[in-house]
């Protein structure tokens, strides 16, 4: 039997959530795939080693600068391209993009801050796996917005106006579904390693793209790694803005996540400049997008500013 008729022989639902993940956000660790997708790692861990036999996945184990090493990271083979690509109607892969792929994310600079990213996303698929009517509908990766006037809805051709406005690229997007809601969202993430300021200069591109758009404004949820970066940057935020920032921010923080043991579907994010006390539920942020409400909220019928 081809190797690509083995696959598809083999395959399930999990798995094919999994290979699309894997297409369209490079990599996740094995304990990425195991909380939002299996039971336990051990049965993560003999689901990965039969989709590794199968060709559908590879794997590398970063080393520590301290020693030691990673937890194993899992990327497409090609195997996998082939079969995610021609569910998607897109032809069949260059010969060698796997191993493309392979070399470009090994060597990535930046490699924390895309697993940082894809763990937020993580912890809500974990969310969904634990609780029934709860769903991650949407999860779209940063190239989504690389080309001009990805974010533009009109057909129009803005490649200069996107040029010359400066809009953002987010790290990420996504619709979250829970209590017969959908929210979309932006998603950035953040190290530590930039500036506050450059921070808050995100803030004003999304305030240019939303101003542009006129009719729609997503929540932009904005994760830091501490409460205590996070507590000094709506503090920059105050100083800037004046608590009427030009975007909807969101924002939580990874140590208020572990510490708490919540996700970010829970009450964790703070509003910058909202009335409301307290951390809110990603489902209740506020948003305005009724072309988004017309397919995900048919009867919803109030603005959620």
């Amino acid at each position: 039997m081809p190797p690509l008729l083995r696959l598809q022989a083999s395959i399930t639902n999990r798995d094919d959530r999994l290979l699309a993940w894997l297409y369209d956000h490079g990599v996740l660790t094995t304990d990425q795939i195991a909380k939002a997708l299996f039971p336990s790692l051990d049965f993560a861990q003999r689901r990965l080693l039969r989709l590794s036999t199968l060709g559908a996945v590879a794997r590398f184990r970063p080393n520590k600068l301290d020693g030691g090493s990673y937890p194993y990271h899992y990327v497409l083979a090609q195997l996998g391209y082939e079969h995610v690509m021609g569910q998607r109607g897109e032809g069949l892969p260059r010969r060698d993009q796997a191993r493309r792929r392979y070399q470009s994310l090994i060597s990535r600079p930046d490699l924390p801050h895309l697993l940082g990213g894809n763990s937020v996303f993580i912890d809500l698929a974990f969310h969904e796996r634990t609780h029934p009517g709860a769903r991650l509908a949407v999860w779209r990766p940063a190239a989504a917005f690389h080309e001009p006037g990805a974010l533009f809805r009109d057909g129009s051709d803005h490649r200069l106006m996107t040029k010359f406005l400066g809009l953002p690229r987010p790290d990420a997007a996504g619709v979250w579904v829970e209590d017969g809601r959908a929210v979309p969202f932006f998603a950035e993430y953040d190290t530590g390693s930039e500036r506050l300021d450059l921070l808050t200069e995100k803030v004003s591109k999304y305030g240019l793209l939303f101003a542009y758009a006129k009719t729609w404004g997503w929540p932009v949820l904005f994760v830091l790694p501490t409460v205590l970066r996070e507590q000094h940057w709506h503090d920059r935020l105050r100083v800037a803005y004046a608590d009427r920032p030009p975007a909807i921010v969101a924002t939580t923080a990874a140590d208020y996540l572990t510490g708490t043991g919540k996700t970010p579907a829970e009450d964790v994010w703070h509003v910058f400049g909202s009335t409301t006390t307290g951390r809110q539920r990603l489902i209740k942020l506020p948003y305005i997008d009724p072309d988004h409400d017309a397919r995900w909220n048919p009867t919803n019928k109030t603005v959620h500013r």
